[in-house]
């Protein structure tokens, strides 16, 4: 039996724009179109400018909406390893061929890298890493110009402060007026808080919800990038590696939950395989269908494919 579905996607629009209606199996736990995807015929469609400019690099989760007949990218660029991470964009009508934007780094007052992005209503709200691997807010009315907030305050479920030490990769997620945040510590495990006024974060509880393992693929480090959601069920993209290398090989994966709080892996886990290193990946809709963008350390697209093999290593 089919019926159709409403997808909504963190990041896109959460009051009603950006709706994706998909035709699955009622009772499908993970949908073809959330995990079975092949690579675009042009990747990488971005990459750091090379020597002579100020993102001669790019690195960790950047982001990326599909607004009316428009794609908008957010991304870190560096020069060298111990320089300032910046924010840069990029446009594109395709999704595949970008033009940054002649102002770019659009913002450099502070240390941006690892970033998501809210629409709810005028603002844009990007939740990101500063120095440190400690997650910070910064608003925009265009996207374009962004003023900083400045760290994000969590605590633990008891109201103190967390014990010292990075807390990186924030994922928000907006739901009935309130506020969910993912997070990871070393990526050794991704743990959830709340807030109601975006002030003050409180752990929903003090273990992580989803940890490394036990499969190779993930076994050491986890770091979650994008909550998608249908009818009763949520969808975890993360990345995940076994710590084997240096550095370190990483994949895109997804888990389900019913709660935001328990967590259920996808048996055919990576979704590409390991060995291609394609970390940080996120959904977008491109009004028809969802592709796949990997991003660390160049932006590559995955278009839906007829057919997926489970168990990649």
């Amino acid at each position: 039996m089919l019926f159709r579905m409403q997808w909504v996607i963190v990041g896109t629009v959460l009051s009603g724009v950006g709706i994706f209606a998909a035709t699955v199996h009622a009772g499908e736990e993970f949908p073809a179109e959330l995990v079975r995807f092949r690579p675009g015929p042009h990747n990488p469609v971005f990459t750091g400018a090379g020597p002579g400019h100020w993102d001669e690099h790019i690195r960790e989760r950047g982001w990326i909406l599909h607004e009316g007949d428009s794609y908008r990218m957010w991304y870190t660029g560096y020069v060298g390893r111990r320089s300032q991470m910046k924010l840069g964009y990029a446009t594109s009508a395709d999704g595949i061929h970008w033009t940054r934007f002649a102002g770019n780094p659009i913002y450099d007052k502070h240390w941006v890298e690892d970033m998501m992005i809210v629409r709810r209503g005028t603002t844009y709200y990007m939740f990101a890493e500063g120095r440190g691997d400690r997650a910070q807010l910064l608003t925009s009315p265009d996207g374009v110009h962004w003023t900083r907030r400045g760290p994000l305050d969590i605590r633990l479920t008891n109201g103190r402060p967390l014990p010292p030490g990075p807390y990186g990769t924030p994922t928000a997620w907006f739901e009935k007026g309130r506020w969910y945040l993912f997070y990871e510590r070393r990526d050794r495990g991704i743990w959830l808080a709340s807030s109601n006024e975006m002030k003050v974060w409180t752990n929903v509880q003090d273990e992580p919800v989803l940890v490394p393992g036990p499969k190779r693929y993930d076994r050491k480090y986890v770091a979650l990038n994008q909550i998608v959601r249908d009818k009763g069920r949520y969808y975890a993209y993360y990345h995940g590696s076994p710590g084997e290398h240096r550095p370190a090989l990483w994949s895109t994966n997804l888990a389900v939950s019913t709660d935001l709080i328990h967590w259920k892996k996808y048996p055919g886990n990576p979704l590409q395989p390991l060995r291609e290193n394609k970390s940080s990946g996120i959904l977008v809709n491109d009004g028809k269908r969802f592709r796949l963008y990997t991003m660390h350390n160049q932006v590559r697209v995955h278009f839906p494919a007829a057919r997926h093999k489970t168990g990649r290593k």
